[in-house]
């Protein structure tokens, strides 16, 4: 029977320690720029909205580290009277339309929203990961699965702390995201060898999709989103048992996690509407451009709803 290969950092039945990290550090390469790519269009928009370096995120004192100033931009003329809309992209570097529909978003259609909802867009949560194409952080730990008190994951715990101040006070946030081949072939059978358990082959689901809070789900708000975004780009359907990612699909191009509970970005704002849109960049049937627009449209439509039915 073929066996599938392991992944070549580690012991099968054994979690990593500090060697096993280092050596999976040592394979990362730097491939592109945070201070030219994200840092360069941040600060254009200084004549327009507020720019705040909530935090320095810094590795510089190991090697293959550095520091990065944690961006984020926000409505200039705050009115503690409306509500917010949160934004975050970046949360896995590797994810680039999340980065960069956040900052398409704010370049192109934020504006209008002025003296409607006060806006807090983070673009680029994971710098780190950004620059090196990583789902992980520099100590090989998924800050998607870290947005907690006491979080181990600096941007996680740099993330929590901005929005401390605003939970309950947040109508709507969307987390982007995507899912890629690269899902598959590298960052699974690498979680399974970080956590030393057996790698499981899945799928790759075909096309967009969301992912609900299966706490407090709501359906008709994720159902307004896939609409806009399903002019741009398709839908991912089910799989052969009715599920993607191993999860039910409770309606067209919809999911469910308990997004606090897993210390998911989705769940840290405490929002009424919330979503994580999954962008599937790797197929034939859709381009950069168009990923991009569809992170856009989750973000005007979602927006358009919230408000709505507020």
């Amino acid at each position: 029977m073929q066996q599938t290969p392991f992944y070549p950092i580690g012991t099968p039945g054994q979690p990593w320690g500090d060697a096993e990290r280092a050596a999976w550090r040592a394979r990362q390469v730097r491939q592109r720029s945070h201070a030219d790519d994200v840092v360069t269009r941040v600060d254009a928009l200084r004549d327009r909205f507020d720019i705040e370096t909530y935090d320095t995120l810094d590795y510089s004192r190991r090697e293959g580290g550095g520091r990065y100033p944690l961006l984020a931009i926000r409505s200039r003329d705050w009115n503690p009277d409306l509500p917010v809309g949160v934004i975050t992209g970046g949360v896995h570097g590797y994810e680039t339309s999340g980065i960069e529909g956040a900052l398409d978003f704010v370049e192109h259609a934020a504006a209008g929203y002025a003296g409607r909802i006060n806006l807090l867009v983070v673009p680029c949560v994971s710098p780190w990961g950004y620059e090196h194409i990583q789902r992980w952080n520099f100590d090989a730990i998924d800050p998607n699965r870290s947005f907690r008190a006491g979080s181990p994951a600096q941007e996680s715990a740099a993330l929590v702390a901005l929005l401390a101040p605003l939970r309950g006070t947040v109508l709507v946030h969307v987390d982007l995201h995507e899912t890629t081949d690269t899902d598959e072939s590298e960052f699974r059978p690498a979680l399974a060898a970080r956590d030393g358990v057996p790698f499981e082959p899945g799928g790759i689901p075909d096309g967009f999709y969301l992912v609900d809070d299966s706490v407090r789900p709501q359906p008709a708000f994720q159902q307004a989103v896939i609409a806009a975004v399903e002019q741009v780009t398709h839908i991912a359907p089910a799989d052969a048992d009715g599920e993607m990612i191993g999860s039910p699909v409770v309606a067209h191009g919809v999911i469910e996690y308990p997004v606090e509970e897993l210390g998911l970005c989705a769940g840290i704002t405490g929002a009424q509407y919330v979503t994580t849109t999954e962008v599937y960049p790797d197929s034939p049937r859709t381009t950069p451009v168009e990923c991009n627009a569809a992170q856009v449209a989750s973000i005007v439509s979602a927006l358009d709803y919230a408000l709505a039915h507020r």
